[in-house]
This record gives C-alpha cells, sequence and structure tokens, in this order.
C-alpha cells in the first residue's frame, strides 16, 4: 500500500483528553463508512479499559474499532512498536474499503505516523533493569549527570528531573554506544501523507476541565477503582507506562491506605488537568499546522474534506 493510497482514505483526529475526540470518530465513522483506529498511548492496554475510558463493548460494536486493548500492562509498549501495528491497521482497513479514522491524545504517535520515526534499536532488558535500578537508588539528577557525560546533546535538552526521558536517553547510549541524536536521523518512513485530513479539537479550556472532573467521577462509578486494584494486584514495575496512567498512582495510594478516596480524586483530576494544558501545548509547538476547531464543527469539516 502507497502512501498516496494510505492518505486518500485516512483522517487524523487529535486533541486533548476528555475534548470528545472519541464521540467524534463514532460519529464521523457512522456518517462515512470507517474503521477507528486507537492513537493513544494508554488506551491501547488491556487492563485499563475504565481508567483510560477507551470505547465501551457498545461503542466498538457500532463500528470496527482497532489497536484497543490489546497490549499487556507489563509490557514497555514503544512508539516503534505503535507504528508496526498501526502499519499493520492502516492495511487492513484498506483492504476492507473502509476510512481509516484515526484518533487519541497521544501526540508523539501522531508525529511518528506523519513524519516517521528515529531507528532506535530496541534495549535489552539487562540494561533496562540496571538503568532502572539506578533512578530507584539514585534519583533522575544523578542519572543526569552521568548522561551529560556520556550524550551532552541529550542532557542539554532534558530536565534534570524527568525520570523517564532521562533514563530513556541513558538505555540508548548504554544499548547502542551511540548517543540519541545520532538515531534521529535514520528510521522509519511517515505512514501517511500530507494531504490526510486532519484536526486538533481545541473546546474551551473551562469546559474542557468541567468535563475531566466529571468524567473521574463517572470512572468511579464505572469500576475504575476494581480496575486499578486488579492491576495493583499484579505488582508491576511502577516505572511502566500502564503504570503512571492519570489516575493509577493515586487510587494505588488510596488502595493501600494512604489517602481517602477524596484525596486521590482530587489529585486524579489535578494531573489530568495539566496533562491536558501539555497537550495544547505540545501540539501548538509540534504539530502547529493542524487546524484547530471547536468539537461541534468538527464533523461536518472533515465530511467535506474527505468529499474533495
Amino acid at each position: 500500500m502507497s502512501e498516496a493510497q494510505t492518505s486518500a482514505r485516512v483522517v487524523l483526529i487529535a486533541g486533548p483528553t476528555a475534548s470528545g475526540k472519541s464521540a467524534l470518530a463514532l460519529a464521523l465513522a457512522e456518517r462515512v463508512g470507517g474503521t477507528i483506529v486507537n492513537a493513544d498511548s494508554m488506551q491501547v492496554y488491556g487492563d485499563l479499559r475504565v481508567i483510560t475510558a477507551r470505547p465501551t463493548p457498545a461503542e466498538e460494536a457500532r463500528v470496527p474499532h482497532l489497536l484497543y486493548g490489546h497490549v499487556d500492562a507489563a509490557v514497555n509498549y514503544s512508539v516503534g512498536q505503535y507504528l508496526a501495528d498501526a502499519r499493520a491497521a492502516l492495511d487492513e482497513v484498506h483492504r476492507s474499503g473502509k476510512v481509516t479514522i484515526l484518533v487519541g491524545g497521544t501526540g508523539l504517535y501522531f508525529k511518528a505516523l506523519t513524519a516517521g520515526l528515529a531507528a532506535v534499536p530496541p534495549i535489552p532488558p539487562a540494561i533496562r533493569d540496571s538503568v532502572r535500578a539506578r533512578l530507584a537508588e539514585h534519583g533522575a539528577p544523578a542519572l543526569h549527570a552521568e548522561l551529560r557525560q556520556r550524550d551532552p546533546a541529550a542532557a542539554a535538552r532534558l530536565s534534570p528531573n524527568d525520570r523517564t526521558r532521562v533514563a530513556r536517553a541513558l538505555e540508548v547510549v548504554e544499548a547502542t554506544g551511540r548517543p540519541l541524536v545520532d538515531w534521529q536521523t535514520e528510521g522509519l518512513p511517515a505512514l501517511i501523507g500530507a494531504d490526510a485530513p486532519r484536526v486538533f479539537i481545541a473546546p474551551e479550556r473551562a469546559a474542557l476541565y468541567a468535563r475531566i472532573d466529571a468524567r473521574f467521577a463517572t470512572m468511579i462509578d464505572a469500576g475504575a477503582l476494581d480496575e486499578v486494584r486488579r492491576l495493583a494486584a499484579r505488582k508491576l514495575d511502577p516505572l511502566l507506562p500502564a503504570m503512571k496512567a492519570h489516575g493509577v498512582p493515586w487510587l494505588i495510594r488510596h488502595l493501600a491506605g494512604e489517602i481517602s478516596l477524596e484525596e486521590a480524586a482530587y489529585h486524579a483530576r489535578l494531573d489530568t488537568r495539566h496533562y491536558a494544558k501539555r497537550q495544547f501545548t505540545w501540539f501548538r509547538h509540534q504539530l502547529g499546522d493542524w487546524p484547530r476547531m471547536a468539537p461541534e464543527a468538527a464533523l461536518d469539516a472533515l465530511v467535506r474534506a474527505l468529499a474533495r
């Protein structure tokens, strides 16, 4: 399947958490005959349906959905793995003759889909375990100091307190003997061309925050606490992406008796609001050419774009 074939029948819908992206994708899929493909890094995990606001079974029954809940929480799922899975999903939808509707809030996924990805090889588990052990024992600033000696360019771009990215950069240089910047000129090609219709859903900020607050209460009513209890019982590495999903660390602390449910809910909502703000900023700087629309205007605009 060529990039031109892909782009002609692909729509990209991005936006901050709780902005109405999934509802828009579902309405569009029913209108144009589409298959929805996930582009959210937390909704890939099978353990986390409720707490990540994945489409419900009833919604998934209305139109085909791909790349939702197909990864175990014990897996450190990477952007490279997502890109490989997305390629297979795009091929599947193309063969079916339907429109592919990629929807999610993970900017790195959309950037990889439309701009390609640096070809960092897999990190051996022994190196990853060693870096994480040092991170747990000495903290991120100590690893940042080490990174400054081994990969000054990466260290200059990263905050000394950015645990995830500092550890990742150090893993790469330890595993490959090459700094991260060296890998950014080699990599996987883009899967989606510049002609594919795309939109960033940008609701009014106060309304978005109100939706975030209301949605977390709905999650609790829908069984999020039991879902997190089952996840906590697995005793997985707390640095795994699934263990850092919004709400999960706070609810685990509540289940351990450290804080009340009200405190956990307050901090989970606050974290989610901060994340939504970072999503606005990231897309503005990294994918600033994407049209920004209110949710109520996007459906007709995308239908018109597909008809051209």
